[in-house]
């Protein structure tokens, strides 16, 4: 066996070592053997951790389908691959397949003011204090996340547009509505809404961060600033 076969991975240059070439160039960069390697850490005193990956991948024809396939048992007939290694490498392929059996979740789609009503009224409804929450989009219109802003007395609740901000930066929203409730039923908007209202759009124009709407939320229906072209 040459030289360049029987090299252990310490004695790579730095950019060659699996573990460190992950971190240099990323995980993409890396080959199916240098994967493997990192997941058994160490080969025999004639293999490298890479070279023995490449002999269990040379077995399979270098398909890793068939490689998941493999049992504990089967991965011990290769030297340098005990129990433990073995088993690392089938939680590692079993997850894979785990991962690639999921259905990628669609992002639900906040296209107008009825649908931002409706994704409130599980925490909205029924509510006897007034509670501020912002609903935070990317680009495409598509729910990031609802976060709860504020929460207040009976008939009033403090917003800080810096906190409100914060948390669209956090999770890269493109845009966000505002929704606050009114425990009385009074969809009417009041002088403060209006003008805290007018006060974000204003913030939000300069961090490029829409605000899209203000959604008065009541559970007799609710008042759209948008719909209203209060916007």
């Amino acid at each position: 066996m040459d030289y360049y076969h029987s090299i252990k991975i310490s004695a790579l240059a730095e950019e060659d070592r699996p573990r460190e070439k992950l971190l240099l160039k990323g995980k993409s960069s890396l080959s199916d053997a240098e994967l493997i390697a990192i997941l058994i850490g160490s080969g025999t005193r004639s293999l490298s951790a890479v070279d023995l990956s490449k002999h269990i991948l040379a077995d399979v024809n270098y398909n890793l389908a068939a490689l998941a396939k493999m049992t504990v048992k089967d991965l011990q007939r290769f030297k340098g691959i005990g129990e433990a290694k073995a088993i690392t490498i089938v939680s590692a392929l079993e997850l894979g397949r785990r991962r690639k059996n999921l259905e990628p979740q669609k992002r639900q789609k906040i296209s107008s003011s009825f649908e931002a009503y409706e994704l409130m009224k599980p925490d909205l409804l029924d509510e006897s204090v007034e509670l501020f929450y912002i609903i935070l989009l990317n680009r495409n219109g598509q729910l990031i996340k609802k976060q709860l802003v504020s929460r207040g007395g009976s008939s009033a609740t403090i917003v800080d547009s810096k906190v409100i901000f914060k948390y669209a930066l956090e999770v890269m929203a493109d845009s966000v509505i505002l929704v606050h409730n009114h425990p009385s039923g009074n969809l009417k908007p009041s002088e403060h809404d209006i003008k805290l209202t007018q006060k974000l759009i204003k913030a939000g124009q300069s961090l490029d961060v829409s605000v899209l709407d203000h959604v008065i939320f009541a559970d007799s229906g609710y008042f759209s600033f948008a719909d209203e072209a209060l916007m």
